[in-house]
């Protein structure tokens, strides 16, 4: 696949562009000022496989929420700020990695000044975030609503307003939750600048519907070689958007370190349980990082044929299940052994 070409801009230790892996984000959703609560959940995320970790930053009090993520992750954090442009002085001081902020809508020139001053000192980039819910007004007046191209516009806005302080330690999001203006605003704004991009469906709804739009609008344009950073954004536990971003990743060859499933369908020769038997193995490949493909099939006459290439499966019979490698059997367990079993051989693998 080749990648677009663009800058590269470093997030604490994590690359983000320039042909560096796409990495997976997500935010916290624990009320900022429960400290505490915050950080435990960020170690979630962290063990999860989270890249990159974004937490809000409401008030000068949820300032310190920063400080407590630095002393306990390894990962980088990002403040993510609207308005008062001195939080994202605060939050620079309290060793962030990266700062969330529009840079027009947080007053006049000098408080834009101050904010790319003190990001330049310290090394800290700055995520640009424009959604179609909060596109300026001349923009709006321009194109009539929010089409890709006001988006395109208002990104780039708003990184002129940085560039004019000798600023360009960029990153631009330019999401919205209708997945094809979603699609053609980072197609745009791709052709448009250089600076990396973080991929996200805005307000892409619950787990089911949020999966979905997210692999057709994110996926499609890691497909066509844009996007340096992913967030898939879900109305649940933020570990399912890790987990989402990871399996996407590898979906789209982007990401070699996760087994990819197989299984088909089940039909009326089916005669396991195999849609149960194929969810435990999906949770239990969740901790499991190997290249490998593995197949859960529902026959046990078709099953090691036609997934003869996977590394690794099991196909259904009469309360007994074949375990097969490379399409070859290698013995017969009783279904209720079958994961059981099948995990013993991938982690031989």
């Amino acid at each position: 696949m080749n990648r677009r070409n663009s800058k590269l801009v470093m997030v604490g230790k994590v690359a983000v562009g320039g042909g560096a892996p796409v990495s997976v984000q997500s935010m916290l959703n624990v009320p900022a000022h429960d400290i505490q609560g915050s950080v435990a959940q960020a170690l979630r995320l962290q063990s999860a496989g989270c890249d990159i970790i974004r937490a809000a930053v409401p008030d000068k009090e949820a300032v310190a929420l920063i400080a407590a993520l630095k002393e306990t992750l390894t990962i980088p954090v990002v403040a993510d700020i609207h308005f008062d442009y001195t939080l994202a002085l605060e939050s620079a001081a309290a060793g962030v990695d990266k700062i969330r902020i529009n840079p027009g809508n947080i007053g006049d020139e000098s408080r834009v000044k101050a904010v790319a001053d003190e990001c330049r000192r310290r090394g800290i980039p700055i995520r640009i975030g424009v959604n179609s819910g909060s596109l300026e007004k001349e923009i709006l007046a321009k194109y009539g609503h929010p089409t890709p191209e006001a988006m395109r516009d208002s990104a780039l806005y708003h990184a002129s307003l940085l560039e004019k302080y000798d600023f360009d330690n960029i990153v631009l999001s330019i999401k919205s939750s209708d997945v094809p203006t979603m699609i053609r605003a980072y197609q745009l704004t791709a052709e448009a600048c250089d600076y990396p991009l973080h991929l996200g469906v805005t307000e892409a709804g619950t787990e089911r519907m949020g999966l979905i739009k997210s692999a057709v609008g994110i996926g499609s344009l890691l497909t066509a070689g844009i996007g340096d950073t992913i967030r898939v954004s879900l109305t649940a536990d933020p570990e399912r958007e890790v987990l989402a971003g990871q399996e996407l990743l590898a979906a789209t060859g982007l990401r070699h370190d996760r087994p990819r499933l197989v299984s088909c369908p089940t039909c009326g020769r089916t005669a396991v349980d195999l849609i149960g038997i194929a969810g435990q193995v999906e949770e239990r490949l969740q901790a499991v990082h190997k290249p490998i493909t593995v197949a859960v099939m529902g026959c046990i006459v078709n099953g090691p044929g036609e997934a003869r290439e996977a590394d690794i499966g099991i196909a259904g019979g009469k309360g007994k299940v074949a375990l097969f490698r490379k399409g070859q059997v290698l013995r017969t367990v009783d279904e209720a052994d079958a994961v059981e079993e099948l995990m013993k051989e991938i982690e031989q693998l």
